[in-house]
């Protein structure tokens, strides 16, 4: 019985320390010699040539390799779905930051205290302040939810009239340019007054195509679009949920197909014919600000890659979708024209 309680003490801190292989093959070497000659249970021979061959192939790496690793490796890598190019890349782009070490089963929270804590500038605290207090107390979550569905106008008109839909636009296109912490802080703080108007805030910041369009627009798409999201002139929906995948982009059956074809401009009302773009069809269960376009961000597939679409609702055919008075869902299901890749 003692043998048996110090055993498991034995594994559970090899485990524990992550000891590596030949720490387990000493220990558990010794462990069977106390129990020959200190504890009287006589060990076979056939039990230590057992032993002996164990330990070779697993302290050989060569050996282990050919022996174990291999074929265990490859039974996981028949059974593993395989990673598409999309999962790759979006693993590839960034970092695990500390949560490593809490999967690592031994965190350094020393690590952890060292990161300097986010700070607000003064201008991001005073926003804080002053409009974000001043919208929560216009707030009334009971009568937005249950009564009219939707923001109050003037609720509305105060989040564009003081900037609250292009936090993360610069200030030379009419935006805040705030940091993403403070972007947060603001959200978190609406969040306590009422979840739609919090939702209505940020989605056009971190899901909208602001963020998209400095990182990727031409010049002339920056000048023209960014400073109408920043003020509110323009305010986008989010269209990614599906109705067979969730929220599952890499799931999603949606797609589109690179082609040529015709194309009105939205702004000029100029028509163009074989124009190089993409019919998409899509399908959506969930629409956030659907009834608030002309923008659209939305998600399908592009070959094999999942991508995301920033349009304007003209270039689009119409949508469907249960109007803000109405329970229930906003269903939209599209087959888009060509939509111009520029």
């Amino acid at each position: 019985m003692l043998a048996a309680v110090l055993l498991i003490a034995l594994i559970g801190a090899l485990a524990y320390y992550r000891a590596p292989v030949l720490a387990w093959t000493v220990v558990l070497a010794a462990w069977l010699a106390a129990l020959q000659f200190a504890f009287g249970c006589p060990v076979s021979a056939a039990a230590w040539g057992v032993f002996a061959v164990l330990a070779a192939v697993l302290n050989i790496v060569p050996l282990r390799r050919a022996l174990f690793t291999g074929p265990v490796f490859g039974v996981f890598k028949k059974i593993t779905p395989a990673m598409s190019q999309t999962e790759q890349e979006a693993i590839n782009a960034g970092t695990v930051w500390w949560d490593r070490d809490l999967f690592s089963g031994k965190p350094d929270y020393q690590r952890l205290l060292s990161f300097p804590d986010a700070k607000l500038s003064a201008e991001e605290q005073a926003f804080l302040d002053g409009p974000t207090e001043q919208l929560c107390s216009m707030i009334d979550d009971w009568k937005i939810t249950h009564e009219l569905k939707d923001l109050p106008p003037e609720v509305w008109q105060f989040i564009k009239d003081n900037g609250f839909l292009g936090m993360i636009v610069k200030k030379k296109y009419g935006g805040l340019e705030f940091s993403n912490y403070a972007h947060a802080k603001v959200v978190t703080k609406i969040a306590t007054r009422g979840g739609s108007a919090a939702v209505s805030v940020m989605v056009p910041n971190s899901l909208g195509p602001g963020e998209l369009l400095q990182h990727y627009g031409t010049e002339a798409q920056k000048d023209y679009y960014l400073p109408r999201l920043a003020k509110g002139v323009e305010v986008p929906c989010f269209a990614l949920t599906s109705p067979y995948a969730g929220s599952d982009a890499g799931s999603i059956p949606d797609y589109g197909i690179v082609c040529r074809g015709s194309y009105t401009d939205p702004r000029s009302g100029e028509r163009h014919e074989n124009v190089l773009g993409l019919r998409v069809s899509w399908e959506k269960r969930w629409i956030t600000l659907a009834p608030w376009p002309p923008f659209w961000v939305w998600h399908s597939r592009c070959t094999t890659l999942i991508t995301c679409w920033v349009t304007r609702k003209k270039s689009a055919s119409p949508a469907r979708w249960c109007p803000p008075s109405m329970k229930g869902c906003a269903l939209a299901v599209v087959t888009s024209r060509a939509v111009p890749r520029s």
